[in-house]
């Protein structure tokens, strides 16, 4: 029996999948654990848009969909874009898919050749160097700081452009470091892609999640050189439902609805006309993003309270759901602090496959009752390391 194939065998398992699941088992197994692993609402899916899934199940809408959407909600998709981004797109300029992740998947598959350069920005979100990989592309990594808020230096970024470079990654608000781009900050980025003629990929799924500073979508300064990439799950509290969408030039939604025609087909057709609901009743959609948002702020606030009254360092994020944790007080590396964290009864997650050396990254995605929880723990844990 022949073998598996090299770019399967190079490509890593997500460790925040391969995290999370270990907590889940163990917490089946009957651990007491608290888990800060997942980068998931806790909150469950809105009514009004679990309705409109009731809906179209009785309306008999489950056929297959069109590779790159159901019309409906391409239209309502270059209608939010354009309300709430300032892109400019026309429906054909969209693209529904399988989660924001196959959106990023396509388009890597879409726009490199082997040896193609994509600049991401570290630390990054775990699968964006895997996934550039897969394509024939070779990630260039270029730090953020933590001295700088993990705010990218567009002169470090300028430095690490070279003649196959065929896109930047950027991700604000940030998954791992919470961090919130300024906006004189991603224009210069834009302004970049512009001069030397390199996809900007703007990965935008946490833009709902702001609790300092404002959103702000690069594809406004750079609309032919931006594929803008979002989805449901985060915003909408609809992480099980797989729905994701982009804009970007037509040739490049195009490019990466063939992919999907020859992988997947479509997205769930259920799941999409939920996801028009949740685009288009605006009221109750807003409601419910503005109660996460409030309670994530709490969260976030009481984590970072706890964490400092423990004498524990964390960059204070302005966005998403995630603290980055300094690691040095537990143990002399990230991998080996979440393991006396896990003994302690707190799951996290270990920087290293985010480019977060020293640090773990903790999800406060979770109950203020479980936060509670963990940082007793992390103060025995503490005492323990002292000892």
């Amino acid at each position: 029996m022949r073998g598996l194939s090299q770019r399967v065998q190079a490509m890593k398992p997500s460790a925040t999948v391969a995290v999370n699941a270990r907590a889940l088992e163990l917490r089946r197994q009957g651990v007491d654990l608290v888990a800060l692993t997942a980068g998931e609402p806790d909150f469950d899916t809105p009514e009004h848009v679990k309705e409109a899934a009731r809906r179209a199940l009785l309306e008999g809408k489950t056929k297959y969909a069109p590779p790159a959407g159901i019309p409906e909600l391409r239209e309502a998709l270059a209608e939010k874009f354009r309300r709430e981004n300032g892109l400019g797109v026309k429906p054909e300029e969209t693209l529904v898919t399988v989660g924001g992740k196959q959106a990023l998947f396509n388009l890597f598959q879409a726009i490199l050749d082997p040896g193609d350069e994509v600049i991401v920005l570290a630390p990054y979100w775990v699968s964006y160097p895997e996934m550039v990989r897969f394509a024939g592309g070779v990630p260039v990594e270029v730090e953020t700081r933590p001295e700088e808020g993990f705010i990218p230096d567009p002169e470090r970024v300028q430095r690490a452009i070279t003649p196959r470079t065929k896109a930047l990654v950027v991700n604000s608000p940030n998954n791992p470091t919470g961090a919130v781009y300024p906006k004189e900050v991603l224009e210069a980025l834009a302004r970049l892609a512009l001069e030397h003629d390199f996809y900007l990929v703007s990965d935008e799924i946490y833009e709902h999640l702001i609790y300092e500073g404002e959103h702000f979508s690069p594809g406004t300064l750079a609309p032919e050189h931006t594929i803008t990439v979002n989805g449901a799950a985060k915003a909408f509290a609809m992480t099980g439902w797989r729905i994701g969408y982009a804009c970007g030039p037509k040739a490049v939604i195009q490019a990466m609805a063939n992919v999907s025609s020859q992988s997947t087909t479509s997205p769930d057709t259920i799941a999409q006309w939920a996801t028009l609901e949740a685009l288009t009743n605006r009221e109750a959609s807003q409601a419910f993003i503005a109660m996460a948002r409030e309670a994530y702020r709490r969260r976030r606030d009481l984590l970072l309270s706890g964490l400092a009254s423990l004498g524990l360092k964390a960059v204070r994020p302005s966005g998403a759901f995630y603290v980055l944790l300094d690691t040095s007080p537990f143990a002399p590396d990230e991998i080996r602090a979440a393991e006396r964290l896990l003994e302690a009864g707190v799951a996290v997650v270990p920087g290293t496959d985010f480019a977060a050396y020293g640090h773990v990254r903790l999800s406060y995605a979770t109950s203020e009752a479980h936060l509670q929880k963990a940082l007793k723990r992390f103060a025995e844990a503490l005492s323990r390391a002292q000892v």
